[in-house]
């Protein structure tokens, strides 16, 4: 249990050196939340889809190829199969509600009231 947590811990902390370097660029509150969902939507999602993906084919393995003839072991292959699905499902909705609330918040977005209005006595095309 103990080696479990080491090399996890070291995979996080190595994984978790790119955001130390990448912290020293923040200026103000709407730079941390455009960092925080850049980071989610970069780094975070895809690795949890690729996990999502590793587990329901590894779920498909044990059901089709070594549980051919084990009962046990299609349903334990069935049965990550059904997590790996379920963790496909969670992380697409979570980025979709993380890409909802960057086109609500509109972090970093210059168009708008104060930034995309035309003023008056602006010549267009000539």
């Amino acid at each position: 249990m103990k080696k479990a947590f080491a090399l996890t811990s070291g995979v996080l902390s190595v994984f978790a050196l790119p955001l130390v370097s990448l912290a020293a660029t923040v200026n103000n509150l709407s730079d941390v939340g455009s960092f925080i969902i850049n980071t989610i939507n970069n780094i975070l999602v895809p690795i949890i889809f690729a996990i999502a993906f590793i587990v329901f084919v590894w779920g498909a393995f044990q059901t089709f190829i070594m549980g051919a003839t084990n009962d046990t072991a299609k349903e334990k292959g069935k049965e990550l199969m059904l997590w790996g699905l379920i963790g496909f499902f969670v992380m697409v909705s979570i980025w979709g509600l993380v890409n909802i609330l960057t086109g609500t918040i509109s972090f970093n977005n210059n168009s708008g009231i104060n930034g995309g209005t035309p003023r008056a006595g602006v010549q267009i095309g000539g």
